[in-house]
């Protein structure tokens, strides 16, 4: 997730890898093995705990887990690297994976489940972007549940939901993005657009909508008929969407003698409320966050990870991003816009 919206999400689009150092040794396909041999024989799930085959866990699966915490601890003990094994660092089981991001992830829901609740309290329900504020709200809830089940589990059709509902964040956060500083909202009785409503505008909303579902269902569909997920394509993707999301709010940053937007139509390009250079701070801060994803290295511990710590700093991004979008919303130039 995501400006803010874009980068919120935009660690689940990384491309992960296939295989790794860990995974392609001699050591650990040996320690695999024997362990498959002689663990994992006809009865062998019912000697799982509980929490292992409620979280879908098979002999084999644990088995690479057993054997790559085996090496790990051999590595530890003699001095030597800690290697990454099937795209990931290994990380110590507690119920979830990866306990560390689990636990960030709901805090990023959290923030997400409260924020939707003051636009709902603050936001009056006349207001022309509450429904897509709002919208964008559960949608964020949605992928920040299907992070936590994902870094719980990481079975293809987990990963698969975590970057699918990851997408459909970020092309909502352009969507609500587009009808905000183009103005394509519809007016109500009682607040509207200053200048003549006309069919057009209507138009241009409909087109818009209809362009963002249909690239959305062609986006889940070209990656859900291929053989093997496009990961490269799912970065370019996310990245397209979310470079002219941010373009547009440094827009709204900028001076109006650089901007081509009009921040409320009812106000000059001159009007500047003193909370409009936000969106370019935050955008400052979510990069910077972000080197964390760049910056990776392997885990504290083995819980605490980069990008565990990129999901924690997201958190307080989603916070502040979810104060500006009020403090814009409840600009006395919207309360201005009556309809005659």
């Amino acid at each position: 997730m995501k400006l803010v919206p874009i980068f919120l999400s935009f660690s689940h689009i990384i491309i992960p890898a296939i295989a790794s150092s860990g995974d392609r040794s001699d050591d650990f396909q040996r320690c695999l093995l024997h362990c498959d041999n002689t663990k994992c024989t006809e009865n062998s799930a019912e000697s799982l705990s509980l929490t292992l085959r409620l979280t879908r866990w098979t002999c084999t699966d644990n088995c690479k887990y057993l054997c790559m915490h085996e090496i790990t601890a051999q590595n530890i003990a003699s001095g030597l690297a800690i290697h990454q094994y099937y795209g990931k660092w290994p990380f110590r089981r507690f119920v979830a994976q990866e306990p560390a991001s689990v636990l960030f992830s709901l805090l990023n829901l959290n923030v997400h489940v409260k924020g939707a609740q003051r636009l709902r309290m603050r936001l009056d329900d006349s207001h022309p972007m509450k429904v897509f504020y709002v919208g964008w709200s559960f949608v964020s809830i949605n992928t920040w549940i299907w992070s936590s089940i994902f870094h719980t589990r990481d079975t293809p059709f987990t990963e698969r939901m975590d970057y699918f509902s990851a997408a459909l964040t970020i092309l909502v956060a352009l969507y609500f993005t587009v009808i905000r500083l183009f103005h394509f909202y519809a007016p109500t009785s009682s607040l509207a657009l200053a200048h003549e409503h006309r069919s057009k505008d209507k138009t241009l909303l409909r087109l818009w909508s209809a362009a963002c579902v249909l690239t959305f269902l062609g986006h889940i569909s070209y990656l859900s008929l291929l053989k093997h997920f496009d990961y490269s394509y799912n970065v370019i993707f996310n990245l397209v969407i979310g470079l002219a999301h941010n373009a547009l709010w440094l827009c709204y940053s900028f001076p109006y003698s650089i901007s081509f937007l009009r921040r409320f139509p009812g106000r000059s390009k001159q009007y500047r409320p003193h909370f409009v250079y936000k969106p370019a701070v935050l955008v400052s801060l979510i990069v910077a966050a972000m080197a964390l994803e760049l910056l990776d290295f392997s885990p504290w511990g083995l819980i605490l990870d980069a990008h565990s710590l990129w999901h924690l700093s997201t958190a307080p991004i989603a916070y502040l991003w979810y104060q500006f979008l009020i403090e814009d919303a409840s600009d006395d130039s919207w309360k201005e816009q009556k309809l005659p």
